[in-house]
């Protein structure tokens, strides 16, 4: 029992790798061996020593096998063999665990080394065992390539010398194995000897850090808002705080560095409104450029450049901004003054509505909506669609079928944009409906075409501070829903659910602003929604478009820019799809029609052969000739053609073939006799 114990005690449990079964198999048959276990014991000890996976399935033979404990043992033994014995699983886990092995580099070269040493002996074993038949091709430039792929550069070089050198000894195409498994052993060693472990150390932590790096410098990374130059009177030192911040160097509304009465946005308000804010800030009413003293106390020189008044300065002067929507050019960043001859300050622009990254934003129609199949609501998802009514039909991203799972045949279409033609395919998908968000609004959507070609621009999305920011539009911000992170923009809805596109309500605007409409989808806004454009484009944002050769003349070519989607159509696969036959059949329908009024006008004789001129020039005579007789016979012209030559006179040629027939009658009289026979049938006379 003694003996028993101390042996059991020396077994380690399997860990369901193939790459390590055999090994675990011989060295449990090894400790068993002198135990004289019964058959049961050892499928026991068996399910005791085995990985959580291989247990397992050994626990179901031996539920099966109670009674025949020696066929559920040998049985087990199988299952194991199968499952972490066969050489193709080993050689699949070997050949795992060389791609799973990271790169070894320079500084880590010691450690990492002695482990890729111990992987490519293993390799060797079990190449040398002659039963693993893929380890074959390590003897190969190509077998052994992803092996020295994880090497560093020195050693690449390295085992290239080497190896250069033994194909020209031993006059062979590409070194063994063995002799690279051979070289990996001795740079493992070498690498590893205490004696020269401070020289490999100081050769990993410097030389390969200097050489990997010679043409890339590290650089700390930096971020910057835009800024410019602008003038600023006073010392030019950047606030820290906008609460204690000096208001003749930093505005108190946009809390940026431009003092109050240059501020643009001050000044664009009305009178009321901008000496409501002095007073709630306790700002000069006469200067505004200080909040330290009041009106009456105060003794700076002021004058406006708008009316040259001297008791006010231009922030306070009454009436309407002198200047238009467009800044002026060259100012990107609202239009405050400079001081000439003030100290320049570095500013940044103002970002409340266009973003961080202070370029110039459109908004356009994408609605966030819900989508999902008819009758099964509870799978619905949120997305963002484009409402588009230049194209034709409705599209929707890959993403869509592998949300819901549909799965189904492609099908080729034509997809006509500003960049051409593009010949593609695509999956259908039908059955879905589209829901606002309020829940009020229900759409069955028609087919649609997967397709990716999609614009996919989400700063376009309409958002409740875009409307903030805007008199006319405030009232709709607690209509439009907040950016929706989470979902993505996944459809486009074209003409052919026209329901989407009407507009129930609008909200113009003055001149140049941007406009909402009330969609059933939805509030949407469209149009540039930079505050007073202030940031000149640089970008142009567009949907795609579509003109029609209907439409009025004009010198220039016509444009080129639409977005057009046409179904190729095989009229045989309409005939033997019998699963969707109905949808094929109204699918080809519409195509045929299409093609009839945009090509050709078809007619009951297009299969018939058209007449030709001549045709066409003897109907004509036959219609106009053409009558009945009073004998009741029908009387036609004879068809000669138009503009005919004028016989020649023919009478001598008449006369001199008559006398000819003469002679003849008088030198074969049963001629002359046939003659008149056959003429007095002819004429009608006996």
């Amino acid at each position: 029992m003694a003996r028993r114990e101390m042996i059991t005690s020396g077994l380690v449990q399997f860990d369901d790798k193939p790459e390590n079964y055999r090994a675990w198999k011989a060295s449990f048959k090894n400790a068993i061996e002198d135990l004289h276990l019964s058959y049961k014991e050892e499928t026991d000890l068996l399910v005791k020593w085995l990985g959580p996976e291989s247990s397992r399935q050994v626990k179901g033979i031996r539920a099966v096998y109670v009674n025949d404990s020696c066929k559920g043992l040998q049985m087990s033994w199988q299952r194991l063999n199968e499952d972490y014995g066969a050489p193709e699983k080993i050689e699949k886990s070997l050949w795992d665990r060389i791609d799973n092995f990271g790169n070894i580099f320079e500084r880590d070269c010691s450690k990492k080394l002695r482990e890729f040493n111990d992987l490519v002996i293993e390799l060797l074993a079990a190449k040398n065992e002659g039963c693993f038949l893929g380890l074959g091709n390590l003897d190969s430039a190509r077998g052994i390539e992803d092996l020295v792929k994880k090497l560093p550069d020195s050693l690449k070089r390295k085992w290239a010398s080497h190896g250069t050198k033994y194909k020209e000894i031993h006059n062979v195409l590409f070194p063994p194995f063995s002799y690279f498994v051979q070289f990996i052993s001795q740079q493992a060693k070498m690498y590893n000897d205490p004696g020269f472990a401070q020289t490999f150390q100081t050769f990993g932590d410097n030389k390969p850090e200097k050489y990997r790096y010679k043409n890339t410098p590290q650089r700390s990374s930096i971020r910057v808002h835009k800024t410019e130059v602008s003038q600023a009177t006073g010392n030019s030192s950047a606030f820290t705080d906008a609460k204690t911040m000096d208001i003749t160097k930093g505005c108190p509304i946009h809390h940026k560095p431009h003092p109050l009465y240059k501020c643009r946005g001050f000044r664009s308000k009305s009178l009321d409104e901008r000496k409501t804010f002095l007073k709630q800030n306790d700002i000069c009413y006469r200067c505004c450029a200080s909040n330290a003293h009041l009106a009456k106390d105060c003794d700076k020189p002021v004058s406006c450049t708008e009316c040259n008044s001297d008791r006010h300065v231009s922030a306070l002067h009454p009436g309407p901004a002198p200047w238009s929507v467009r800044p002026p050019e060259g100012s990107d960043h609202g239009g405050e003054g400079k001081d000439n001859g003030a100290e320049a300050t570095v500013t940044t622009t103002c970002t409340e509505v266009c973003g961080g990254d202070l370029r110039d934003r459109s908004c356009s129609k994408i609605c966030l909506v819900s989508v999902y199949p008819t009758g099964q609501k509870n799978r619905a998802i949120k997305l963002y669609a484009i409402l588009d009514d230049q194209s034709n039909r409705s599209l929707v991203r890959s993403e869509f079928f592998e949300i819901f799972g549909s799965k189904g045949q492609q099908f080729p279409y034509s997809l006509r944009t500003c960049a051409g033609v593009i010949n593609t395919s695509g999956r259908r998908a039908q059955g879905f409906e589209l829901q606002s968000l309020d829940g009020k609004t229900t759409i069955s959507l028609p087919t649609l075409i997967e397709c990716n070609e999609i614009p996919n621009d989400r700063t376009e999305i309409p958002t409740p501070e875009v409307a903030l920011h805007h008199k006319h539009l405030k009232s709709l911000a607690s209509e439009i829903p907040k950016l929706d992170p989470s979902a993505s923009i996944l459809m486009l809805l074209g003409r052919d659910i026209i329901r989407v596109h009407k507009v129930r309500q609008q909200i113009n605007g003055p001149h140049n602003a941007p406009y909402a409409h009330r969609l059933d989808t939805g509030w949407v806004i469209v149009g540039n929604v930079c505050l007073k454009g202030v940031h000149r484009p640089d970008l142009v944002h567009c949907l795609y478009t579509r003109t029609s050769e209907e439409s009025c003349r004009s010198l220039f070519p016509p444009c080129p820019y639409f977005y057009n989607v046409r179904e190729n159509y095989d009229m045989n696969v309409c005939v033997t799809m019998q699963s969707s036959v109905s949808m094929y059949k109204s699918s080809c329908k519409e195509f045929e029609d299409h093609v009839s009024h945009s090509i050709f006008q078809r007619t009951t004789e297009d299969e018939t052969f058209a007449p030709s001129l001549e045709d066409l020039a003897f109907m004509k005579t036959m219609n106009e000739g053409f009558y009945r007789a009073e004998d009741s016979s029908w009387v036609a012209p004879l068809p000669f053609k138009p503009q005919r030559k004028q016989l020649p006179n023919n009478k001598e040629q008449v006369l001199q073939r008559f006398r000819s027939l003469q002679r003849s009658f008088k030198v074969k009289p049963e001629m002359r006799q046939h003659f008149f026979a056959f003429m007095g049938k002819v004429v009608g006379y006996p």
